[in-house]
């Protein structure tokens, strides 16, 4: 007897089907994996650091566009200006040969007649001898375009020490002051987060506090506000190459008060500075001296934190890792291993050079920080990925951004406000080698193009 064929036929013609119904997801997800270097390219040589926001903002008015910028090559700070629309690519260069120092990077504040104010600042005194202390703020003379800008101004205010000014973050709250109130932080003269703030959208500024004190070490600072009232902070100790107990903190500001996340009041505005001890600790790193270091903070759907940051088990073991509040208590999970440092380093000199805690980056997407962008290594190589979750951040499925590629692609941004017609994420591509020396040029994937 001759065996039925059907069996088998109806086994391939079930694969097949299978294969089919694949097709459309898996082309989906390989037609935007490209090498790094085959993405539009924004700048041929810039970079930025990640402790300053907002890098990126995305505003739809009269027109669709996106503003971002980073230090060139010969350390002049460039402005630029996406259209969505036309797809032109707008630049200024808003200060000369400020310093070739990542740190050096333009954040952004959108006026509320639709100018653009950017804050930067060379990386501080002892770090940058070669630069004039100082954060500097410029204006656009026009709504929504940045050919023309109004002179320089310095911020002439600052708490005391020899640290100078580095690492500026702006906040604005509608429902603060007459029109609203402009929130500074930066890294203050001692070397410790700073605050201030305006009631003129940044033309004028109350005098310089501490926000937070850590006793021997520098704390670093991410915020994110809602627009309205609230300014969400997470924080380190310090940095982790000095502390090997560096955990993650956690409060937030409301009409004139800090609190935990619980609503737990720590002390009002006219008391501070703020103790790591006062706040929420998201990740204690005091149990194992595996240390930690923030990379960006964000509001879920409910207006709760959402936190990305790194912890290393070794220098060479750099973990993503992801902790939400959600409601009664924070989340904390791992999202993937992220490899080792991406700079040009020994790691038998400690060195400030060395930055073996430099991971690739991680970035959240603030209108939808159930996803991520990441950088980790894949066959060598440093790639920008898109993670997501659907169960706060048990589980994650992800897809690449980049794929193949012949050198680095790190520290991604996604701009807020971001739009399905604008750039999704930007990045990193090339050689980077340090905060001072690097060779990268500025990337960016837009969906729709």
């Amino acid at each position: 007897m001759i065996p039925s064929r059907a069996p088998f036929i109806a086994i391939l013609l079930a694969c097949a089907l299978a294969i089919i119904l694949a097709l459309p997801a898996l082309s989906a997800a390989s037609q935007d994996c490209h090498a790094g270097s085959t993405f539009p390219a924004l700048a041929d040589t810039g970079a930025w650091n990640w402790c300053q926001d907002p890098k990126a903002v995305t505003h739809i008015g009269e027109h669709r566009r996106t503003y971002t910028g980073w230090v060139s090559g010969d350390g002049s700070v460039i402005v630029a200006m996406y259209d969505h629309d036309s797809g032109e690519l707008t630049t200024a260069n808003v200060h000369e040969r400020l310093e070739r120092d990542d740190h050096d990077n333009p954040v952004f504040q959108l006026l509320s007649d639709g100018r653009i104010k950017t804050y930067y600042s060379p990386h501080g005194g002892v770090s940058s001898p070669g630069a004039v202390p100082g954060l500097r703020y410029r204006t656009s003379r026009f709504p929504e375009h940045i050919a023309y800008w109004h002179d320089e101004q310095m911020l002439q205010t600052n708490t005391g020490g020899r640290w100078a000014w580095t690492y500026p973050n702006v906040v604005t709250l509608a429902d603060e002051g007459e029109c609203g109130r402009t929130y500074l932080f930066w890294r203050g003269g001692d070397g410790r987060p700073a605050i201030s703030f305006s009631d003129d959208e940044g033309e004028t500024w109350e005098k310089a506090a501490n926000l937070i004190y850590s006793e021997g070490v520098r704390p670093y600072m991410k915020c994110v506000g809602d627009g309205y009232a609230r300014i969400h902070f997470a924080f380190t100790d310090g940095h982790p190459r000095h502390d090997p107990t560096n955990s993650l903190y956690y409060c937030f500001y409301e009409r004139g008060a800090f609190f935990r996340a619980d609503g737990t009041h720590l002390r009002d505005i006219e008391d501070l500075p703020l103790f790591p001890r006062d706040a929420d600790r998201v990740y204690d790193a005091r149990a194992d001296s595996v240390r930690a270091w923030v990379w960006d903070v964000a509001l879920d759907a409910y207006d709760r934190p959402v936190i990305a940051y790194t912890n290393f088990p070794e220098i060479t073991d750099h973990r993503y890792r992801y902790a939400r509040w959600n409601g009664v208590a924070w989340d904390d999970h791992e999202i993937c291993e992220a490899g080792g440092w991406t700079v040009d380093a020994d790691p038998e000199k400690h060195t400030v050079r060395a930055e073996l805690w430099y991971s690739g980056g991680i970035a959240l997407d603030h209108s939808d920080p159930t996803i991520v962008y990441l950088s980790r290594p894949v066959d060598g190589v440093f790639e920008i990925q898109r993670w997501r979750t659907e169960d706060g951040g048990a589980t994650w499925n992800h897809q690449p951004v980049t794929c193949n590629s012949a050198a680095d692609n790190i520290r991604p941004i996604v701009p807020r406000g971001d739009t399905e017609d604008g750039p999704d994420v930007l990045w990193l591509h090339g050689e980077y080698i340090h905060y001072e020396d690097y060779e990268t040029s500025v990337r960016m994937r837009v969906p729709s193009r």
